[in-house]
């Protein structure tokens, strides 16, 4: 036998062992996951007045049913986020989520709650957050139909977010796209306070040429305010066609979010059980593993895990 014919069969044979082993088939450890947007209901304990009889949503999503749809993801930890619950039912949700994050007993560790910065009782609700380990900020979602654009910047709702900034608590920007000019003067009016907007800033589907460039423009504006962060999130739910996108469908808008806000200030969120309406909870995931895959390790890393360890103390 010649000496290459030799090393050919050698070589063949090692490549069997190896698979023999398991160790040809070992994959790379995929990257641990922090969800900022982990959404949670028990409809026999809570009332979601936005939630109509029958609809798609309309179910029971408890942490059973979120590890059952992150289960081999390596999602480490979440952060619960606020799901509209009628008002009366503001503080047993706060009372609820506390009890979940001291329990250890699923991947929730923190909770961003339901709030009202105009009322004249939010001094109040937030005097119990003072100084504790598990609420870490407030959010009131600003594109209902019942709000109307501008309600962020009344007089009484600006004094409620500056009050947040005075107790380390942060606010949540979930709002229509043209909208996020609001966010920035907003954000110029109490710089004290961090905000996060959600879910990229809400694009829909089917924007014009005109509608991306606005919100576009409107993006980059607003991240030029440093107590402001991102997260890549929930923009599926805005009318992405369920089972008909791919990776390179959505690596326009999430490509155009990171690099606007910077790979130091951009973080994931799963928007689940919302994101369903789009596709599974693995098909965000693993579409948006592809996306980042043409960035270093370690920006990958801070999306996915470090940059929210970081910005919520967790």
């Amino acid at each position: 036998m010649q000496r290459r014919e030799f090393l050919t069969v050698a070589a063949v044979a090692g490549t069997a062992a190896l698979t023999r082993t398991g160790l040809a088939e070992e994959k790379p450890a995929m990257l641990a996951v922090i969800d900022t947007h982990q959404h949670l209901w028990d409809l026999t304990k809570f009332k979601l007045g936005w939630l109509k009889k029958g609809a798609p949503l309309d179910g029971q999503f408890t942490p059973k049913e979120y590890a059952t749809a992150t289960e081999g993801l390596n999602v480490v930890k979440s952060i619960y986020m606020e799901v509209d619950v009628v008002e009366e039912q503001q503080q047993a949700e706060v009372d609820y989520l506390v009890e979940l994050c001291k329990s250890k007993a699923t991947t929730t560790v923190a909770a961003v709650v339901s709030g009202r910065p105009a009322s004249a009782r939010f001094a109040g609700y937030l005097a119990q957050f003072a100084g504790g380990k598990y609420i870490k900020g407030i959010r009131q979602v600003l594109h209902a139909d019942s709000t109307p654009a501008g309600t962020c910047l009344k007089k009484e709702f600006v004094a409620g977010i500056q009050l947040l900034g005075e107790l380390g608590l942060s606010f949540d920007f979930c709002m229509r796209p043209a909208e996020l000019p609001d966010a920035a003067k907003l954000a110029d009016k109490c710089p004290d306070t961090r905000f996060i907007l959600d879910h990229c800033g809400n694009p829909q589907h089917g924007f014009t040429a005109v509608q991306t460039e606005q919100w576009k423009a409107d993006l980059a504006e607003l991240a030029k305010r440093k107590n402001v962060v991102c997260k890549v999130s929930g923009f599926l739910a805005n009318g992405w066609p369920k089972g008909k996108w791919t990776a390179a469908d959505i690596a326009p808008v999430v490509n155009t979010t990171i690099d606007t806000f910077g790979v130091d200030r951009v973080m994931f969120g799963g928007d689940w059980p919302v994101v369903t309406l789009a596709g599974t909870y693995a098909d965000w995931l693993t579409a948006l593993r592809e996306i980042l895959s043409k960035r270093p390790e370690a920006d990958q890393k801070k999306i996915l895990h470090d940059n929210a360890a970081k910005f919520y103390g967790i």
